[in-house]
């Protein structure tokens, strides 16, 4: 039976099937069995419509990488025509095809720097979890085996492999049911100016993370440590913009000490933020490493990639006897990567990069005077990736019990005025396409309000205090 023979099914069945059978990422339990899932059945540029026909404006972009919009038919003919073409290709060793080699090019020459070499996976934790031991190849090809350590963040999200899980600290992600690796990870304090000392300025602030730094590689060992992982902006752990000058001199410290930077761009990459990357564009930093996902495929196929220097590739191929023993099945899938060269032509040939960064402006000034509200302690992000931070006292910035469960309510009473939201801890996060328009974020900005003033209202009335 061909996908358009499929028979439609009603919103019930479908629900109850998946409420049946289906083990989703993430999965809280006990309201899963009660509640179930939303059942999504089509996408129109930022719109959703459920299995019941109800529309959605997808203030989340899917998750962080519906950049272009949904339903692009030049985008579903590139992915046909290529599947016709060539379904799948071996990408193991010494076999390439003709997308791949020609995507593995295009990223070298949009990339930063020297940053001329791809490797391709499956999404943003598996390039993650190929930088990460790659960290490791390098300097034990240099002649360095123990420098295989890796420095991350505090509430950092990397990933959920074993290892990439390991690497990052969100929090909420590290449970008593799973076991994570502990040698040679460590782990520094978020850069989150909003939870700073209070009696902190935001540059004392960066002295002290950069200080912080300096003391564990004195502690630890530079000969002992090889990478250092930040997002240019934390994602999943909160939108967390670094204070002025915090990445670089990071950077700095990194080239100090011989320590790989990688940047994990798999949210900020492909005009989240109004550029291809942000580390250089947005930041100055010139990483050793970008890892990327989501954006580089809008979503429509699964792709990541890891790109990373000449200077890596030369020390790993020196003398032509290793062999890199890391990859997947998938890798280089020849689809995957006819997608990925169309959407990027989708993005140059209509400026969304320059349409990012003016509508994300507009999105940062009309979401910003929701700090107005009781329940909101702080509006951050940059461009197209903000969120909604909720407190109980807007002076000691004190979070409310987590009983309250204020964002899932948030975004809930959303959801059922036609707004998509994603509730994060205390957070509400949101990623809408590069293709948003002012109206659309006139709505956003205004159902958000809506919900969260409804939300304020019944938790006072059951008896939580909000100052």
């Amino acid at each position: 039976m061909t996908a358009a023979a499929q028979p439609i099914l009603p919103n019930e069945a479908l629900w109850e099937m998946d409420r049946a059978h289906a083990l989703h990422p993430w999965t809280n339990f006990g309201p899963f069995e009660k509640d179930g899932a939303l059942v999504i059945t089509r996408g129109e540029g930022a719109w959703l419509w459920d299995a019941s026909g109800r529309r959605y404006l997808d203030a989340v972009g899917g998750m962080w990488c519906t950049n272009i919009g949904l339903g692009r038919k030049e985008m579903a003919d590139a992915i046909a025509d290529q599947a016709q073409r060539l379904a799948f290709a071996n990408y193991f060793v010494d076999m390439t095809n003709d997308p791949a080699a020609r995507l593995a090019a295009k990223l070298a020459e949009l990339a930063p720097g020297d940053l001329n070499r791809v490797h391709f996976t499956t999404g943003g934790s598996t390039a993650v979890d190929t930088a990460v031991r790659m960290v490791s190849f390098y300097h034990h090809a240099r002649g360095n085996p123990g420098k295989s350590g890796i420095v991350a963040r505090e509430n950092s999200y990397h990933g959920s492999t074993y290892l990439t899980q390991s690497v990052g600290k969100r929090n909420g992600d590290r449970i008593d049911e799973f076991r994570y690796k502990d040698e040679g990870i460590w782990h520094l304090t978020c850069p989150n100016p909003y939870r700073r000392p209070d009696w902190m300025t935001e540059a004392q602030f960066t002295d002290h993370l950069v200080a912080e730094f300096e003391a564990l590689i004195a502690r630890v060992g530079a000969d002992r440590i090889g990478g250092f992982i930040a997002e240019p902006i934390q994602a999943s752990g909160g939108i967390i913009i670094p204070p002025e000058g915090y990445l670089y001199r990071m950077w700095q410290v990194c080239q100090r000490h011989d320590i790989l930077f990688i940047a994990d761009e798999v949210v900020t990459a492909f005009g989240r933020v109004g550029h291809w990357f942000a580390s250089l564009s947005e930041f100055g930093v010139q990483p050793d490493m970008i890892t990327t996902a989501k954006g580089l495929t809008s979503g429509y196929v699964p792709l990541g990639a890891l790109i990373f220097s000449d200077r890596i590739w030369a020390a790993m191929a020196e003398g032509g006897q290793r062999w890199f023993t890391s990859g997947l099945t998938y890798s280089g899938h020849p689809v995957s990567c006819a997608a990925a060269l169309k959407n990027i032509e989708i993005i140059e040939r209509e400026g969304l990069l320059d349409h990012a960064s003016k509508i994300g402006s507009y999105f940062e000034a009309r979401m910003k005077p929701l700090e107005a509200l009781p329940l909101v302690g702080n509006v951050r992000g940059r461009k197209l990736m903000l969120c909604v931070e909720s407190v109980a006292d807007k002076a000691t910035k004190a979070l409310l019990p987590d009983a309250a469960n204020e964002s899932k309510r948030i975004s809930d009473v959303a959801e059922a005025m036609g707004l998509i939201v994603r509730p994060i801890g205390h957070l509400n996060v949101m990623s809408p396409p590069l293709i948003l328009t002012e109206g659309q974020v006139d709505f956003i900005a205004e159902t958000l309000e809506k919900a969260i003033t409804r939300v304020t209202d019944d938790l006072v009335r059951e008896g939580f205090r909000i100052a």
